[in-house]
């Protein structure tokens, strides 16, 4: 019988892991990276009659209770960072949100985050750091819609 508690703190542990991973590695490639304290949150526009319209805004991310005893999880926004790097043509820095997921995939809901904060000019790209096929590996892939 599978004992969902310890895979849960088992994965949260992994993700957690990964995620200092890969802010290692981008440091090493000269990105200054930070936890990303927003969110974005959706609710519908109630002026719509016959359509359901979604409107976005940009929040602070809220702290996630985890038990008592245990301190509040702090940075819980999305994306996971965010990452600057100057360019040298230009003379100015490339701000991009960086979304870890071991696996790659993104939820619905987290690719509507994408799409708002993309079309809004939050970030210039999105990148989703996931694991290669190789051990150790780290693999950036730009979001697209």
């Amino acid at each position: 019988m599978t004992d969902y508690q310890k895979q849960g703190k088992k994965n949260r542990a992994s993700g957690a892991a990964f995620e200092r991973k890969v802010r290692k590695d981008l440091e090493g490639k000269d990105w200054i990276v930070s936890k990303w304290m927003n969110n974005v949150e959706f609710h519908n526009d109630e002026d719509a009659n016959e359509f359901i319209f979604t409107v976005g805004k940009l929040i602070p991310a809220k702290h996630k209770f985890r038990g008592p005893g245990i301190p509040m999880a702090i940075g819980t926004g999305f994306p996971d960072f965010i990452a600057l790097k100057e360019d040298s043509i230009y003379q100015m820095y490339k701000v991009n949100g960086v979304e870890v997921k071991s696996n790659g995939y993104l939820t619905k809901e987290e690719k509507e985050k994408c799409k708002w904060l993309l079309e809004h000019k939050v970030f210039s790209i999105i990148l989703i750091a996931s694991k290669g096929k190789k051990r150790g590996e780290i693999v950036y892939k730009e979001f697209e819609e």
